[in-house]
């Protein structure tokens, strides 16, 4: 019998953005009655000025739901509304053709921030933040934009792509595995790198298909492509494609004992608990927190900001149910040696060229 997709959302409280947002009410009491009456007071006013800062969400194609990356990032604002008082809002973009709509809507309406979702949004924000130069932006995914107003906030996602596939070649049992990206693109392609050095790592003799599926938004594209890689023999498939990657996911739940899928983003495996191996994780929800409090702080900045396996900005899902001791130990082992420098995962072309030679083929 077929196993069904969970349909549940994914709600996890994020442990780093917990630490990064502690109050005055985290610290040692005050039993001077007139002292905590201030510290109260204190706190209700930086409370009403919070709730003053308006967020703004502007999604990719994907849309706010892909169970991926943008809905990281809401997850991430909606945390700060929550935990900081801000107000936040968030718009989609059905097409390409959506990007500076939205982004002028916020501005319209006075936003103090506006963050744009995906290097698939760059042209647009730099425009409205060269017309704008009074708003804050930042953009995830692309550091192209030099401006005093715009943050940009980047990721070492091919380190947390190389520990999955470290997985996927120590799992494997045909020495076949896959990898579709949603796009053909330089920070797409640094998933494909990361991935495909850490399947020839663990495994020298593993073979690694790789499909562009052309979009973030088409399951079918998704699952069509996976279903290609599974009548040519993977048993293990990694999606880095957004809503796309969703396809993937069922696909290889519907392929029955044996295949498997590899989550991105997000911790997938509630999409099939049987099916996802485990998750590149890119805790796009901690940038996004991180940025909206530095913004209540007076502490917002522009620049790019790097998130990396050391600081907690990307990693492997905890959910390593389907694991194996020895594969989890093995990982462990891994992160360590990227963190201290002894591992060094490529994220260009010329960088995984140099290592493994001309075997990264993306059709």
């Amino acid at each position: 019998m077929k196993k069904k997709i969970l349909a549940a959302l994914l709600c996890a409280t994020m442990a780093v953005s917990m630490m990064a947002c502690g109050s005055a009410s985290d610290t040692a009491s005050n039993t001077d009655t007139a002292a905590e009456s201030s510290e109260a007071g204190a706190d209700a006013e930086a409370t009403a000025d919070a709730s003053e800062f308006k967020i703004g969400l502007v999604t990719d194609v994907g849309g706010v739901n892909d169970q991926s990356f943008n809905q990281s990032a809401w997850e991430g604002l909606q945390e700060a509304e929550s935990k900081l008082g801000v107000t936040v809002n968030y718009l989609e973009s059905k097409t390409d053709s959506d990007y500076n709509g939205n982004i002028e809507s916020f501005i319209d309406e006075d936003y103090d921030l506006i963050i744009c979702v995906g290097y698939m949004l760059a042209d647009a924000t730099k425009a409205a933040a060269e017309a704008n130069p009074d708003v804050n932006f930042a953009i995830i995914d692309d550091a192209s934009i030099d401006l005093d107003n715009v943050t940009s906030l980047t990721f070492k996602a091919e380190q947390a792509s190389y520990l999955v596939g470290y997985v996927a070649g120590l799992t494997t049992e045909k020495n076949n595995v896959g990898i579709v990206l949603g796009m053909a693109s330089e920070t797409m392609h640094g998933f494909g790198y990361g991935y495909t050095a850490g399947v020839l790592d663990a495994n020298p003799e593993c073979k690694v298909q790789q499909i562009n599926a052309n979009t973030f938004s088409d399951s079918a594209v998704g699952k069509t492509s996976a279903n290609t890689m599974i009548t040519n023999g993977a048993d293990i498939i990694f999606q880095a494609a957004g809503a796309t990657g969703i396809g993937v996911i069922e696909a290889c739940n519907e392929a029955g004992d044996g295949i498997y899928a590899i989550g991105v983003d997000q911790d997938q495996a509630y999409l099939a608990p049987d099916t996802v191996l485990t998750s590149a994780m890119k805790r796009v929800d901690v940038a996004v927190y991180d940025t909206v409090e530095d913004l209540v702080n007076g502490e917002l900045k522009g620049g790019n900001v790097v998130y990396d396996l050391a600081a907690g900005g990307v990693d492997i899902a905890p959910t390593q149910d389907l694991l194996s001791p020895d594969v989890i130990s093995a990982v462990e082992d891994v992160k360590k040696k990227i963190v201290s420098g002894e591992i060094t995962v490529p994220a260009t072309q010329e960088e995984f060229e140099a290592a493994y030679g001309d075997v990264y083929e993306l059709d």
